[in-house]
C-alpha cells in the first residue's frame, strides 16, 4: 500500500457552509465573487449575510430537512451564496448540467426526488419541462428576474428567522451530484458534509491560497472539480473568484489581464488554446503563477508547450473523481521538476494500492501497471439509491475502485496510463457509452448500436458511434434531423460510421442510402430520385431505389416468362417513360432529321409486326429508347 508523504489531516466534522465560510464574516469588505464580464462584486461579509438570509427564506417557503434542491444555472456570482444557503436550510444540492435537455434534467429530478428548482431566466423554459415530466417540483425560483417566479433579490429580502438544524457532518447529503461511476448511466452521488470538507484540508498542504490570491472560475461550479477547486477551497482560504458564465477564449484572456489572475484551474482544451492560439500574444497574462489542469488526461508534450510559451512552471495536474470529493492526488504548487505526465502525489490522509487486473486480490509495486484503488475520508457515502452500484464500486474494507489503470515510481508519483472503464471524458465531462447506445436504439431505423472512445487530431477523446440500420425505417422527422445532426447530445462530438445494414427483401446491403433520410424513403421513385439529389448533391445517382424496373436482363428472362406464362403488353407511355428513365420524350427522326408524325410512328410500328401481331425477325416488341 502506497501512503500520503503529507501528515494527516483530522476529519473536519462541521457542515460545509461552516466550514468554507466560517472565518467569511471576519474578513470584511475583502472581495469574495467578482463577476467577471461585469465587475459586479460581492465582499465575504455579504455573502455571509446573504446566504444566511436565502436559507432563511427557503425555511419559511418550507423547505425542509432531507429535502433535494436542484441548482440549475451556469457559473454566476449567485450560485455560491444559493448552494450555501441551501446546505444551511438543510437541504442536499443536486447540481444540473446547464445544457441538459428537459429530459434530463427531469431523470435526475425523478431519480434524486428533488422539490425545489433555482435556475436562471434563459433557462427557465427547460426548468419548467422538466419539473412538469418529473412531478413533485413544489416551486421553480430564479437567480435573476422572471415574470411569475421569485428571484433570489426577492428571498433577500425576507425577514423570516434563520433556521436552527442539526446536521449531522458524517451522515447528511451537503452534494448530490451526479456521476456514471466507472461505468452505465449516471448516478447521484452522495458527498456528506464530512467527506467534501474533509477533502478541503487535504487538498490545503499541496495547494495553499490567500487573500492575494485571484482564482479565474471558467470551470462549471456544478462540476465537482469546478464546486471544490474554483468555488469552495478559495472561499475558504479567503482568495478572490473571478467568475465566467463560459469559456470563451477572448473574454477569458481579458479577464486574466484586467483582475490579475494569479491561478488557472484548467481542462486541457484550455491548456491547447494557451498553447497554441495566437490570440493569447495580445493579453497581458503576466500575473499568472501556476496552472493546474485536471478532469481529463493531460499530453506532456502539450503542457510543456503551454508553460513554455506563458514563462510558468511546469503545468501541474491532479487525479481523482466525483466518488472522491473529488481529489487524491496533485502536484503540489512548491514541486520542483515534477516528472512529464504525472498526476501528482497522494494527499494528506489518503492511502492507495495499485492491484492486478487478473487478480484484484494481488499487489503490486513500484512501476507495475495495475488497477488503482483508493481509501480515505474523502470517499462517497454511496450511490443515491443503488446499494448494488455502491457495492461493485467500494469493497468490504472500505477501498474505491477506480477503474483506472496506472502505476507510481519510485519517488510516489503517479501516472493514469489507460483505464478499464467505459466512461468516456470528453473535455472533462462524463459520457457514458451506455446513455448514448440507448438514445441511439430510440431511432425507427436503427437495429443496433455501439458507442466506444476515440481520440482526435487535439488528443480529445470522443465518442464514435456505430450501428446497424432496420430495412427502411418508417418516414419522420426526426429520420430527417438524425440524418443531417449525428450527434447525440449538444455537449459531445465525435464520429459516426454505419458498418453494414440489415438488407431488406429484394435489395442488396450494397444499395441501401447511406445518408437513411426521410427523401430517400418515399415511394415515387421520380419523386424519391428528386428529392435524394437535393438533400445529398454530392452523390451521382439515387443509391437506394433502381431508376427503373428492368424487363428483362441479357442471358435471362423476365420473371413472367420464367414462370410458363405470356407477358401481356404494355402501351408504351411516354410521360410515365422519361420519370423513370430521368429523360424527356422524344420522337425518333426520320432520315434526315425530320420528325415524323404520329401515324407514321403507327405504320412503322404496324409494318414490323407480322401476322397477328407477333414480331417479325429483327423486329422489336417494345418502344424505342427514346420514348
Amino acid at each position: 500500500m502506497f501512503r500520503s508523504e503529507y501528515a494527516d489531516v483530522p476529519a473536519v466534522e462541521e457542515p460545509i457552509h461552516e466550514a468554507v465560510l466560517g472565518g467569511a464574516a471576519e474578513r470584511g469588505d475583502a472581495p469574495a465573487l467578482v463577476d467577471g464580464v461585469d465587475g459586479t462584486t460581492l465582499t465575504y461579509a455579504q455573502v455571509d449575510r446573504f446566504h444566511r438570509r436565502l436559507a432563511a427564506a427557503f425555511a419559511e417557503a418550507g423547505l425542509r430537512k432531507g429535502d433535494v434542491l436542484a441548482l440549475h444555472s451556469p457559473n454566476t456570482i449567485a450560485f455560491p451564496v444559493v448552494f450555501y444557503g441551501a446546505t444551511r436550510a438543510g437541504a442536499s444540492v443536486t447540481t444540473v448540467h446547464p445544457l441538459a435537455t428537459a429530459e434530463e434534467f427531469a431523470k435526475q429530478l425523478q431519480d434524486s426526488s428533488a422539490r425545489w428548482i433555482v435556475t436562471v431566466s434563459p433557462l427557465l423554459e427547460t426548468a419548467r419541462r422538466a419539473a412538469e415530466l418529473a412531478g413533485g417540483v413544489r416551486e421553480i425560483f430564479v437567480c435573476d428576474q422572471a415574470e411569475g417566479h421569485r428571484s433570489m433579490l426577492d428571498l433577500l429580502g425576507s425577514t423570516a428567522p434563520e433556521p436552527e438544524v442539526a446536521i449531522d457532518p458524517v451522515e447528511d447529503v451537503a452534494a448530490l451530484p451526479y456521476s456514471s461511476g466507472t461505468t452505465g448511466v449516471p448516478k447521484g452521488v452522495m458527498l456528506t458534509h464530512r467527506s467534501i470538507a474533509t477533502n478541503l484540508a487535504q487538498l490545503e498542504p499541496a495547494m495553499p491560497m490567500g487573500p492575494d490570491d485571484r482564482i479565474l472560475a471558467v470551470l462549471p461550479f456544478f462540476h465537482i472539480y469546478g464546486l471544490t477547486a474554483l468555488m469552495n477551497a478559495p472561499l475558504r482560504q479567503g482568495a478572490t473568484v473571478v467568475v465566467l458564465p463560459r469559456f470563451e477564449l477572448d473574454t477569458f484572456l481579458g479577464a486574466v489581464q484586467e483582475h490579475r489572475i494569479t491561478g488557472l484551474y484548467v481542462a486541457p482544451p484550455i491548456v491547447l488554446a494557451l498553447a497554441k492560439h495566437p490570440a493569447v500574444a495580445q493579453y497581458d497574462l503576466s500575473s499568472l503563477k501556476y496552472i493546474l489542469c485536471s478532469a481529463a488526461p493531460l499530453d506532456a508534450a502539450l503542457a510543456a508547450a503551454c508553460s513554455a510559451r506563458l514563462g510558468l512552471p511546469p503545468v501541474g495536474q491532479a487525479y481523482g473523481m466525483t466518488e472522491l470529493s473529488p481529489g487524491t492526488h496533485v502536484v503540489p504548487l512548491d514541486a520542483e521538476n515534477p516528472p512529464p505526465g504525472t498526476v501528482g502525489k497522494l494527499v494528506a490522509g489518503t492511502g492507495m494500492r495499485i492491484v492486478s487486473l487478473d487478480d484484484p486480490d494481488k499487489d503490486l509495486g513500484v512501476g507495475e501497471r495495475g488497477e488503482i484503488v483508493v481509501r480515505g475520508p474523502q470517499v462517497m457515502k454511496g450511490y443515491l439509491g443503488r446499494p448494488d452500484a455502491t457495492a461493485a464500486m467500494i469493497d468490504p474494507d472500505g477501498w474505491l475502485h477506480t477503474g483506472d489503470v496506472g502505476h507510481v515510481d519510485e519517488d510516489g508519483w503517479l501516472f493514469v496510463v489507460d483505464r478499464v472503464k467505459e466512461l468516456i471524458k470528453y473535455k472533462g465531462f462524463q459520457v457514458a457509452p451506455a446513455e448514448l447506445e440507448a438514445l441511439l436504439l430510440t431511432h425507427p431505423g436503427i437495429a443496433d448500436a455501439a458507442v466506444i472512445g476515440s481520440y482526435n487530431e487535439d488528443n480529445n477523446e470522443v465518442p464514435t458511434l456505430s450501428w446497424y440500420a432496420r430495412p427502411r425505417p418508417p418516414a419522420s422527422p426526426r429520420t430527417r434531423s438524425c440524418c443531417t445532426s449525428p450527434s447525440a447530445s449538444p455537449r459531445t462530438s465525435g464520429s459516426v460510421s454505419s458498418p453494414s445494414s440489415t438488407p431488406s427483401r429484394g435489395r442488396s446491403p450494397g444499395r441501401s442510402c447511406a445518408a437513411n433520410c426521410e427523401a430517400c424513403h418515399d415511394r415515387r421513385p421520380h419523386r424519391a430520385r428528386a428529392r435524394h439529389h437535393h438533400a445529398h448533391p454530392g452523390l451521382a445517382r439515387h443509391p437506394q431505389r433502381p431508376v427503373g424496373r428492368p424487363r428483362g436482363r441479357a442471358g435471362r428472362r423476365p420473371h413472367a416468362l420464367r414462370q410458363g406464362r405470356r407477358r401481356p403488353r404494355r402501351r408504351p407511355d411516354p410521360h410515365r417513360e422519361h420519370l423513370l428513365r430521368g429523360r424527356r420524350p422524344a420522337r425518333p427522326s426520320a432520315p434526315g432529321g425530320v420528325r415524323r408524325p404520329a401515324a407514321a410512328d403507327r405504320r412503322a410500328a404496324q409494318a414490323r409486326r407480322g401476322p397477328g401481331g407477333r414480331t417479325r425477325p429483327g423486329g422489336r416488341s417494345r418502344p424505342a429508347r427514346g420514348l
